[in-house]
């Protein structure tokens, strides 16, 4: 679940930011990378058996959070 975290918040941060030597995504985004993190960490934490979650649950929680 920690390296699927490490993944959704590498995934947010633009490639020219990345290439300018930025390791985490902008502050402004904290709200919409965080939902992101959540769905990653939410789908492993399924994928490895360790809680139950519906997809559609799943998608009705960050649909509303935005």
């Amino acid at each position: 679940m920690l390296l699927a975290s490490a993944r959704a918040v590498a995934a947010a941060v633009p490639d020219e930011k990345v290439a300018a030597g930025e390791l985490y995504p902008p502050v402004r985004d904290l709200r919409a990378v965080s939902l992101r993190v959540a769905a990653a960490v939410a789908a492993a934490a399924r994928d490895e058996g360790v809680a139950r979650a519906d997809g559609i649950e799943m998608y009705a929680l960050v649909s509303v959070c935005r």
